[in-house]
Order: C-alpha cells, then sequence, then structure tokens
C-alpha cells in the first residue's frame, strides 16, 4: 500500500529527472576542471550516453543506484511495496543498460559506468577522475 495518493505519487514521480541530474552535474563539472571536453546526452548512440568523450572514444553513463540496481548499496534495492512490479522494472532496466554497453563495445567505444554512490564526495569524485585518466593513460 502507497502512503500516497495516486495524484500525489504521479507527482512525485513526474519531478525524477532522466538528465542533468545532481551526481551528473557534479562529475560532469569535476572533468571539465580536469580538462576534459566531452558532449552530453548525444542522441544517435545507444543509451544516450551521459557524457561522450569522442576524442578518447570514451562514454560514461552516470547511473543511479535505484534506478538501475547497484547490487553493491543500499539505495539499489526493489522496494517493500508493489515489489513485483519494480522486480520487472528494474530488471528490464538492468536489461536494456547491458544491450546499449554491449552495442557501443562492438562499435569500439569505452564504456564506464559510473554509480551515484561513488559521486557522494569531492574526493571521492576527484578519485573517479583520477581512475579515469589513468584509464585513458593520459
Amino acid at each position: 500500500m502507497d502512503i500516497w495518493s495516486k495524484v500525489k505519487r504521479s507527482e512525485v514521480m513526474g519531478k525524477i529527472r532522466a538528465k542533468d541530474t545532481k551526481p551528473e552535474m557534479l562529475l560532469r563539472s569535476a572533468l571539465f576542471k580536469a580538462g576534459y571536453r566531452f558532449r552530453i546526452h548525444k542522441a544517435g548512440l545507444p543509451g544516450k550516453p551521459d557524457i561522450v568523450m569522442s576524442k578518447y572514444k570514451t562514454i560514461i553513463f552516470v547511473h543511479g543506484c535505484f534506478w538501475h540496481f547497484h547490487e553493491d548499496c543500499a539505495e539499489g534495492r526493489i522496494p517493500n511495496s508493489n515489489s513485483e512490479y519494480w522486480r520487472k522494472k528494474l530488471t528490464k532496466n538492468i536489461e536494456r543498460d547491458s544491450k546499449n554497453i554491449k552495442l557501443l563495445q562492438d562499435d569500439g567505444w569505452q564504456v564506464l559506468v559510473v554509480w551515484e554512490c561513488e559521486l557522494k564526495s569531492e574526493s571521492s569524485i576527484l578519485k573517479i577522475v583520477d581512475k579515469l585518466r589513468m584509464h585513458l593513460k593520459i
């Protein structure tokens, strides 16, 4: 049983953004400050990647822990209410993510997934930027 009415639940769910989320903006800002240039939400690529670094043939997806069912995170869980619906929904999200990543890799892209929980502090964001720098061998 939901704690909100259908109208209130619809209003709340309608405010959830698919792009320009806070974790995505934090990572983009750190990458830009580190001197990386990129495109965002490039249409025409599978999954409309959050960050596209064409120069390095690298794509970064910033995944929300709940919506992409991050197994190693407290946020990556099935809600207790309407759990069968959420299990199906999140499973489809995982399958779609895997398919898109495979398509991109088959096309020669390096694909990195950064989880929302990895972007909680400035020091963790800087670690991700350093890890990316090492990955790109710059």
